[in-house]
């Protein structure tokens, strides 16, 4: 495999310490490439930066809108979250709404993600939950969608043994998820690599073309039957309400979008994935970090993304830079290096 070009370099002492290489395509929703840089037709797992693609079903099949899904319930149908109080509470509620409980939830169980959270948790002498699991928003979203199915008639209309194993590829909320990302994507996932996600679901390879033409579609209906042009409009303009929910307190996917609004819808994923829809552009975003460096180079490369094809205002360009060229600082509060973007990902080329 030829070298990806460098996309994030971390320096210390004035000089570069480490060096995160990467490929990146930006495409319109007509399948044009705006950008690329490294291997953009190499297919890669999306993990959960596909998450909104897999919402899709939830809106399409009217299953949120006969549960009354609120604008937060459906946003944490789309998230990565933190396992905070109002994410857990969130995801009991979409249940709740159709009829089940936590033990509907097959994402498995662990402690929230986010510190605060955890140690509140543990203090109380309480034990964690699959309402914690950072995938149990997504996942209340396929229950949601499974009930609606057994009140149509599936199994007889038995909730509880149409939903068991919903997880497995051949399950029918599984297929309709599946056909979504394919129909998204244009990519045929019949003949895709098939791995097993985190929180137990399929997960196909896919190239990053086909991921930023499926982003690209999301931000403007663009090449989706209506049904799912319509759905991904209200899941942008859900998270656009409450981003909160779809990563929680400090993390980089709720500042941005919280702070930028309808502009920027994005996601990442584990392994160093990010995926993004720019509705005013027309465009969709989609990285890999060679490294699999989720934790700091793939905010890095994102931002400096946004940065370079967003129009920001003038007291918005200070808050993205914070990101793409950010200070790495010790346990003492003392600034010891930075992370930035590189010229090849200010430039895309």
């Amino acid at each position: 495999m030829t070298a990806h070009p460098i996309l994030v370099e971390a320096l210390r002492g004035g000089i570069v310490e480490s060096l995160h290489r990467g490929a990146v395509a930006v495409v319109d929703a007509d399948g044009g490439v705006h950008t690329a840089l490294g291997d953009i037709d190499r297919p890669i797992f999306p993990r959960s930066a596909s998450k909104v693609l897999q919402a899709l079903p939830l809106v399409e099949s009217g299953a949120a809108e006969h549960y009354r899904l609120s604008d937060e319930e459906l946003a944490l149908a789309c998230a990565s979250h933190g396992g905070e109080p109002r994410h857990a509470a969130a995801a009991a509620a979409m249940l709740s709404k159709a009829g089940v409980d936590v033990w509907a939830l097959e994402c498995g169980t662990h402690w929230p993600y986010n510190d605060v959270a955890l140690k509140a948790l543990a203090a109380a002498g309480q034990a964690p939950s699959a309402l914690n699991n950072n995938c149990s928003g997504k996942h209340a979203g396929f229950v949601c969608l499974g009930c609606l199915m057994a009140e149509h008639g599936a199994m007889g209309g038995d909730r509880r043994a149409f939903l068991r194993g919903y997880v497995a590829p051949e399950h029918p909320v599984m297929r309709e998820v599946t056909a979504a990302v394919q129909a998204t994507t244009g990519h045929d996932l019949a003949k895709a690599t098939m791995g097993t996600d985190g929180c137990s679901i399929p997960t196909f390879a896919i190239p990053l073309r086909a991921l930023a033409l499926a982003f690209a579609r999301i931000a403007t209906g663009v090449g989706l039957r209506p049904g799912h042009a319509a759905a991904a409009a209200r899941l942008r303009q859900a998270v656009a309400r409450a981003p909160y929910m779809v990563a929680g307190s400090g993390r980089f996917d709720s500042r941005v979008m919280e702070r930028l609004g309808e502009r920027v819808f994005c996601k990442v994923g584990a392994e160093g994935v990010y995926c993004a829809a720019l509705p005013t552009l027309g465009l969709g975003v989609a990285l890999k970090m060679d490294d699999g460096n989720t934790a700091r180079a793939c905010e890095v490369a994102m931002a400096a993304l946004i940065e370079r094809l967003l129009p920001l205002a003038d007291e918005e360009q200070p808050f993205v830079r914070g990101f793409s060229d950010a200070a790495i600082v010790n346990w003492n509060g003392i600034e010891v290096g930075r992370l930035r973007a590189s010229a090849a990902l200010r430039t895309g080329r």
